[in-house]
């Protein structure tokens, strides 16, 4: 297993876990987050596969570091994953803290 696939599943678990484990937030849960990851993972599929697009990559991937997996346009799915840990922290954070000035 390549460094980058291993490093997407730490980061998607590990987000995860902070969610279920500690802050407890339930923004996963809602509509308005998949709606949100929805409109993130389609602006992802535009400029992630245009800058990955095996016919002219800008953003090269050494094959021994991720699955070599590529969907679609040529993306490597790790980069969704990457997407989804990075996308949902931040929400997560960003929950929690207004929620406890709230408080």
């Amino acid at each position: 297993m390549g460094e980058y696939t291993l490093f997407t599943i730490v980061a998607v678990l590990g987000v995860l876990a902070i969610e279920f484990f500690w802050l407890r937030t339930g923004i996963l849960r809602t509509a308005q987050y998949w709606l949100s990851m929805a409109l993130v993972f389609f602006f992802q599929i535009w400029v992630d596969g245009w800058l990955t697009k095996l016919s002219d990559p800008i953003v090269i991937y050494y094959p021994d570091q991720f699955s070599g997996i590529r969907f679609p346009f040529d993306i490597p799915i790790e980069d969704f994953g990457f997407g989804f840990a990075m996308v949902t922290l931040t929400l997560l954070t960003w929950h929690k803290l207004t929620h406890r000035r709230a408080e």
